[in-house]
């Protein structure tokens, strides 16, 4: 009975997201623009953290461009919100235009010479937007992910993510997985920049001008399956509009030295985030420990 439930609940759920993503992209961002009204001057989610957050990564700053910055951040987020629900219909063809990928040719031929690819990248600019990923890609495409407590909003996570082909793999399951699939490699999406619950004192580097326990995970991983590694690097080009770059982290894991490639993570990640401050996830509390 509990199953049928939660099945019948899944379905109302995603009929009504789906209906909601046929609104107009226009009248979609004019809601997206309230949201922001809302979550900004009234109930101020979070604000306390995000600024704190900016203030300490960039101590060089006045406290005017923080705010300028904590505005806009507000702001993006919430058209973030309004384009991930736009592409739940959205056809692959306009989204091909909104989406631009750079040097996909480095992941092809590592997969080609029968390496699997692990791509790492921070929550910068609509990071959503990687679900078209797989449509561009003639490999298995998987992301790692936390399931969610509420069977529901789990599965209709998994559905929207999957649209286009990427398959979601539980964080607890990843390893079993690689090492079942040696014959087939494939591209592995590894979200990296929230604060670990175990802290590895070799795997803490300074990030944005603050001392940070790093995911140690994605390059133990990469190291023990001898993976090739990339970094994505996302830029919002205009208003619904993203560049996406594969940048060369190392071609073996395998032959790299402890915290090399995870230094060199964090290092992209702050280029990332010091383009443009108001892309990344700022209400999540990073440096909470």
């Amino acid at each position: 009975m509990k199953k049928m439930i939660q099945t019948i609940a899944y379905r109302i759920l995603y009929a009504l997201c789906y209906a909601v993503s046929m609104i107009p992209m226009s009248l979609l961002y004019v809601i997206a623009s309230c949201a922001f009204f809302f979550t900004y001057y009234i109930f101020g989610y979070r604000k306390t953290v995000v600024i704190q957050n900016m203030a300490r990564s960039f101590p060089d700053k006045r406290y005017a461009e923080i705010h300028c910055m904590v505005k806009k951040f507000y702001s993006c987020f919430a058209d973030y919100f309004a384009e991930i629900t736009k592409s739940i219909s959205t056809p692959a063809v306009v989204l091909e235009k909104k989406i631009i990928f750079e040097n996909l040719e480095l992941v092809n031929r590592h997969v080609r010479a029968g390496r699997n690819v692990i791509a790492c990248l921070g929550h910068c600019g609509n990071w959503e937007m990687l679900n078209f990923m797989p449509y561009k890609l003639p490999h298995d495409m998987y992301a790692i992910y936390k399931p969610l407590r509420s069977g529901v909003m789990n599965r209709l996570m998994i559905k929207l993510r999957s649209r286009f082909g990427m398959q979601l793999i539980p964080d607890m399951s990843v390893v079993r997985h690689m090492l079942n699939k040696k014959s087939t490699p494939g591209v592995y999406l590894f979200l990296a920049d929230q604060c670990p619950r175990i802290q590895d004192v070799k795997y803490k580097f300074e990030l944005l001008n603050q001392e940070s326990y790093i995911f140690s995970g994605m390059e133990k991983l990469a190291r023990i399956s001898g993976s090739a590694v990339i970094y994505l690097h996302i830029t919002k080009l205009s208003k619904g509009n993203y560049n996406i770059t594969c940048v060369p982290v190392c071609s073996d894991a395998a032959s790299t030295n402890e915290g090399e490639i995870t230094k060199i993570y964090v290092d992209l990640l702050t280029e990332n985030v010091k383009e443009e401050p108001y892309g990344w996830l700022w209400t999540h509390k990073r440096w909470k420990r």
